[in-house]
């Protein structure tokens, strides 16, 4: 958790007006999340801060590749990333309920530590099912593995017509 740290932007000493940090995201960020989905990326995370008066605005662009697996052919491949988020955080005096679109900053916060929501934005720009970009075509995909695929694929249905038990059960109906 130490080498999260480098991931605070301290803002007190700041004045008001826009700022601009940039960070690099690598497999040392993501080692000091336990479980996380991504072990392997090469991004860049650019934040322009603006500093107001009772808030602070930041606006992440991260981009870059992720290296992930291909769930057809299981090789390993570089997903393109490209990400725009912003986040708001607030100055207050009293106490108000913690939302999850807004952080509350007090008196006492100095420093706004941006790790989790880069960590958070990664995970979430992750497509759902990671296929490589152009499939059999580039020289990450496994060939040989969908080759296999397709020659079970075919069998498979081969086999469910030509079975008979199946004919004469439907003929029970």
């Amino acid at each position: 958790m130490k080498s999260l740290r480098d991931y605070s932007i301290p803002f007190t000493g700041l004045k008001l007006g826009k700022h601009q940090f940039e960070y690099i995201i690598n497999d040392a960020f993501f080692d000091e999340f336990e479980y996380s989905l991504v072990k392997k990326a090469n991004l860049v995370c650019r934040v322009e801060m603006e500093k107001q008066e009772t808030m602070l605005i930041l606006d992440f662009h991260i981009d870059g590749t992720i290296n992930t697996n291909c769930d057809r052919c299981l090789a390993q491949y570089p997903q393109p990333v490209d990400i725009h988020e912003q986040q708001i955080a607030k100055f207050t005096d009293e106490a108000i309920d913690e939302d999850d679109e807004i952080i509350v900053l007090t008196k006492n916060d100095h420093e706004v530590n941006i790790a989790g929501l880069i960590y958070e934005y990664i995970n979430v720009a992750l497509p759902f099912i990671t296929v490589c970009i152009d499939e059999g075509n580039t020289p990450y995909c496994d060939k040989e593995m969908l080759d296999n695929l397709s020659k079970l694929s075919a069998n498979t249905e081969q086999s469910e017509q030509a079975d008979p038990r199946w004919d004469a059960l439907k003929k029970i109906k």
